[in-house]
């Protein structure tokens, strides 16, 4: 006999606290724009420009000293990875755009021989630049405008345009509040916090679908039921599915900011921020948005099942 962890059918009135969600989204809202605009991002050297290097050593590099070394001598944002092997490593150092190249590289030269043992070979040192952060930043923006764009033509055609409006509600909200996000951790914004951007909206408008496609299906069967009603009964219908797959999402972003060390922190912390974000989106935003977009004209008649 399987193991049912939820009920099949729950009979929450989600719909009933429609107005408390959208409060608590304003809200957030707000503090996260209040807090991007007067703290800003901690660009990281993908957006800032910096010094990237790669070394190959004799013996096998334990990175938790040498980062603390590197953080020590007050230079911007550290990252230190290795790159296939413990031997293998990447240094990526955040310096300003006024900063003596020469001389950063030289200090960090000397900081990296005095915590490695042995031979370093320096494989490759290159230095990316503030224009090139420019692009990066124009870039990123692009590539989340174009997701947005994508992905509202994809809900309008396969549903209606009220669904493509509702979604796209949904992610603009689910990515203000991840901006925000790192805007009051901290954690350094760079390529890897736009990839946690475009992971979330994916994982949101799954999600929202999953809900459309029950609410379509109802609108079919339930002929004369109040829009106010049928939605409330879709996303019950779909409840159990939304917490399994938002659980289980969950505990593998746990895994990987408990595990996945330095280097993917920030990442890992804004997934485990952005299924909470888009589980609640998809409940309280993208679907009760339908009801102010005339789905379905409203009526008070008694409903009948297929």
């Amino acid at each position: 006999m399987p193991i049912r962890l939820f009920p099949n059918k729950t009979h929450f009135d989600f719909m009933g606290r429609r107005w408390l969600g959208f409060s608590f989204s304003i809200i957030l809202t707000v503090l996260s724009l209040v807090v991007l605009f007067e703290r800003g991002l901690n660009l990281g050297i993908d957006f800032t420009g910096g010094i990237l290097m790669e070394i190959h050593t004799e013996q096998p590099v334990n990175l938790g000293p040498v980062r603390e070394a590197l953080n020590s001598q007050g230079f911007g944002e550290i990252n230190l990875q290795n790159l296939g092997t413990p031997s293998d490593v990447m240094v990526r150092i955040q310096v300003s755009k006024d900063a003596d190249q020469s001389k950063v590289t030289a200090k960090v030269k000397e900081v990296l021989a005095s915590k490695i043992q042995g031979t370093i070979d320096y494989r490759k040192i290159d230095f990316v630049g503030p224009t090139v952060g420019e692009e990066l930043i124009q870039a990123g923006i692009m590539a989340v405008l174009s997701s947005f764009a994508a992905i509202m033509t994809y809900v309008w055609f396969r549903f209606e345009w009220q669904y493509g409006v509702g979604a796209i509600l949904a992610l603009v909200h689910d990515s203000i509040m991840i901006v925000g996000f790192f805007a009051v951790t901290r954690f350094e914004f760079g390529l890897t916090a736009v990839a946690a951007i475009l992971t979330i909206v994916g994982y949101s408008i799954n999600d929202s679908v999953v809900i459309y496609d029950r609410i379509r299906e109802n609108m079919r069967r339930f002929k004369k039921m109040p829009v106010f009603e049928l939605l409330n009964v879709s996303i019950n219908d779909t409840l159990s599915r939304t917490i399994l797959t938002a659980s289980t999402t969950l505990l593998a972003s746990l895994a990987l900011f408990i595990f996945g060390g330095e280097v993917i922190r920030g990442f890992s912390a804004a997934m485990v921020f952005g299924v909470i974000i888009g589980t609640y989106s998809s409940i309280y935003i993208s679907a009760p948005t339908l009801i102010y977009l005339n789905i379905r004209p409203q009526t008070t008649e008694t409903p009948q099942p297929a």
